[in-house]
């Protein structure tokens, strides 16, 4: 008996055995997901936006806090009202577009090549189910919309009331459930230095290349920037795989304006931004543990999305950096090779 006390004594084990807890629960409300991860997300990266202005702007947190939630506010108001229905009629036109690219016949051969390419791997049928989902998307916009509320609501009276929370919590140090205290504290911490960290630099990412690929398109003469915007933001969440997902319709698109030639222009302009990104953003933003290789990136990718849907693909790499730094899995390439210089 003693024996089995022991070993459910150690810290190790007492850790794992926690962690699986934790997995459980958050499985069990798995219907509230969404919220759980919007909440997180809107928390970390405006307590990381006040955290940097303060620096530079001496004002009260608090009088911070409500200005820019308010200036949020606005800003969703006035995207909602003035803005959503022109994304709305440019993304149809879009979708129409390269619809009607798929369906008109192409004498030219490489064009009927793809076409057949297409075909053999059902990948129409893919298009057929995300149109499907999308359409199941909007129709629930307004639980969306409530749960992005609620989400901004949390995540403000949060940052509100930042000190006196960390204050309460720390009494659970000397309480009965100290040791559950202390371990959630652990994987708290580790989640919060990796997973919101990854989190943060995605979305600069994503904002710094969809401003750019804007730019570029508006150079080449594209239709329809607003919706595109959108389309390369979102998919500029995805580590990767995003910006080969988003020249599809790019490429199909510039086929459709200008030939082949505007293809190869949308081709270059998209490789000089993946560029920036690969080797001026990354080593800026992302740690070496994000480093991974890009056979690591897709396997992730597409388990993840089995496993949490389309939210996968965006928190599917920020949770497998949170599982490396927790299994303290570190970048061995930036250890120093020994000198051995006694023997030369």
């Amino acid at each position: 008996m003693e024996v089995v006390t022991d070993f459910f004594q150690r810290k190790g084990v007492k850790r794992v055995l926690i962690f699986g807890l934790i997995v459980f629960l958050l499985f069990m409300m798995r219907s509230m997901i969404n919220l759980i991860l919007f909440t997180f997300i809107f928390t970390f990266l405006m307590d990381r936006l006040i955290e940097f202005v303060v620096k530079y702007i001496r004002i009260n947190r608090k009088t911070l806090v409500v200005i820019m939630y308010a200036l949020i506010v606005g800003l969703l108001t006035l995207g909602i009202v003035k803005y959503l229905p022109i994304i709305t009629v440019q993304i149809s036109q879009l979708v129409k577009q390269i619809l009607a690219f798929y369906t008109q016949p192409h004498e030219n051969v490489l064009i009927g090549y793809v076409e057949m390419i297409i075909s053999k791997n059902k990948i129409t049928d893919y298009l057929e189910n995300g149109f499907s989902f999308l359409l199941k998307y909007f129709t629930g916009i307004s639980k969306t919309s409530v749960q992005v509320l609620i989400a901004l609501i949390l995540s403000l009276f949060f940052l509100l009331e930042k000190p006196r929370l960390k204050e309460f919590t720390s009494k659970f140090k000397h309480s009965k459930i100290a040791p559950f205290y202390f371990e959630v504290e652990y994987f708290a911490s580790k989640f919060t230095r990796t997973f919101g960290k990854v989190i943060e630099a995605q979305f600069i990412i994503a904002i710094i290349n969809t401003i750019l690929t804007v730019i570029a398109l508006s150079i080449l003469g594209f239709p329809q920037i607003f919706g595109l915007a959108i389309l390369i933001f979102f998919l500029g969440l995805i580590p990767v795989a995003g910006v080969i997902i988003s020249l599809i319709p790019l490429a199909l698109i510039a086929f459709t304006i200008g030939g082949f030639l505007k293809v190869f222009y949308v081709l270059l302009a998209v490789m000089v931004i993946h560029g920036i990104e690969a080797y001026i953003l990354n080593p800026k933003l992302m740690s070496s543990k994000t480093d991974l290789p890009v056979f690591y990136t897709f396997i992730i990718l597409i388990f993840s999305e089995s496993f949490f849907g389309v939210w996968g693909l965006i928190v599917g790499i920020p949770i497998f950096v949170f599982l490396l730094d927790v299994l303290e899995v570190t970048n061995t390439e930036t250890i120093s090779q020994p000198t051995n210089t006694k023997n030369e």
